[in-house]
């Protein structure tokens, strides 16, 4: 009996893991914040007359991923004016809106540049827990059940001016943030329950300039172990820093010049890949040195055919990326040279994602390509089209692509 009642609790565990494996997209770029995905059957083809689940329109002007726990979909907005700044939830089996939250009332929003916008930064999501960010505009903690917020700043200074960019991540009992402007720069690790500051860090670069234009980045950080050392990877203007994630202290820098960092680094094969705007570009740097290693632990460095706002992708021993004007690459990873280039055409802020063997792109025009992960040549497998075109990236739960145009969210599956 003791034996068919703990087989019987197994099963029921097993199924209802096997039911939510996939329904966590908890912040930018997924799971592992690298844009992999573990479904095994999402569409190749689709259009707005293929494949569409259900079509929701989203108000506002927000160029933030969608996040997905459960059934719940939830994603940031602001009007045009910056002066509402909102979080919205989507019950993700209908489509429909469950929850509109204001969140903030901005009485005199910062200067937003066009291209950007007030609702950049992607949430994360945990169990029962949201944690939305607007830049220096407001971040805050709400409650998934009710809608309420828990928490709020509206203290943490920083000129951004040309919109934030820069989304949050959770790490332990963290809540980690940039803040590159114009005016300061540093970073920041909250109490994820309380919003208390557990440590924060000023930026120690020597930017070369005192034009705060060059100084200012949209990177979001990723944690790292390697040999056993936690290192929270932050990308700035001019240089790349790691911290101890639990107390904010430097560990390493390296510098590579360049400004306006945006794509999350990347972590493999003991290299760590960071991605700017002019500078280098695009560097490999070996993550096991300590203080300034810009002379010692830079592996490779690759300036032809990088973007500046889509993150990349590895997988196995190559890196695929899609600049903003939509040339596709495949680099070696330990050498950094390219494999091979294919113009695809059409504009992209959006990242790509990667799937069974595939890799889906998200133009800002509509055009949302999918070809073969093959290290050895460009294989196009679907042209697709959605009206409204990409700024945010996707999010992924099950075998159901959820994209978020700049009117509208999709379900996409089989």
């Amino acid at each position: 009996m003791r034996h068919s009642l703990a087989l019987f609790i197994l099963l029921i565990s097993f199924t209802l893991n096997s039911l939510f494996a996939g329904q966590h997209w908890n912040q930018f770029r997924g799971p592992n914040g690298n844009g992999h995905a573990s479904s095994k059957n999402l569409p190749v083809k689709f259009g707005e007359n293929k494949n569409v689940t259900w079509k929701t329109a989203i108000h506002g002007k927000a160029w933030s991923s969608p996040v997905v726990w459960n059934d719940q979909v939830w994603m940031t907005s602001a009007t045009k004016d910056g002066k509402k700044l909102y979080a919205i939830c989507v019950d993700a089996a209908s489509g429909n809106i469950t929850k509109d939250i204001v969140v903030f009332d901005i009485a005199k929003p910062m200067f937003c540049y066009p291209y950007n916008s007030y609702g950049s930064p992607t949430p994360v999501i945990e169990n029962g827990r949201l944690w939305v960010h607007y830049g220096s505009a407001g971040t805050a903690c709400l409650d998934t059940n009710t809608g309420e917020t828990i928490w709020a700043r509206q203290d943490l200074p920083c000129n951004h001016h040309r919109g934030p960019g820069s989304s949050p991540i959770v790490f332990r009992n963290l809540l980690i943030i940039n803040f590159d402007g114009y005016d300061q720069q540093y970073v920041i690790a909250l109490d994820k329950q309380t919003g208390k500051t557990i440590w924060k860090t000023k930026r120690n670069i020597d930017y070369g300039t005192d034009n705060g234009d060059r100084k200012k980045s949209y990177g979001t950080p990723t944690v790292i172990e390697h040999n056993g050392q936690l290192q929270l990877v932050s990308p700035s203007s001019v240089a790349t820093i790691a911290y101890n994630p639990l107390n904010g202290k430097e560990l390493w820098k390296a510098y590579h010049g360049g400004f306006n960092s945006a794509a999350r680094p990347l972590y493999a094969k003991g290299l760590v890949i960071v991605n700017l705007e002019a500078g280098d570009r695009l560097i490999a740097i070996r993550p096991d040195g300590t203080g300034d290693v810009t002379k010692t632990h830079v592996a490779w460095t690759c300036k032809k055919s990088t973007p500046t706002r889509p993150s990349q992708l590895i997988v196995g021993d190559h890196l695929f990326m899609v600049n903003d004007k939509g040339v596709v690459s495949c680099l070696d990873l330990e050498t950094g040279k390219p494999v091979w280039t294919e113009r695809m055409e059409g504009r992209h802020s959006a990242s790509p994602i990667y799937a069974d063997g595939k890799i889906f792109f998200f133009g800002e025009d509509g055009d949302f390509r999918v070809i073969t992960a093959n290290p050895k040549k460009y294989e196009l497998l679907a042209d697709n089209k959605l009206s409204g075109g990409c700024m945010g990236s996707p999010a992924i739960i099950d075998d159901a692509l959820l994209i978020r145009t700049k009117t509208h969210l999709y379900r996409i599956e089989k």
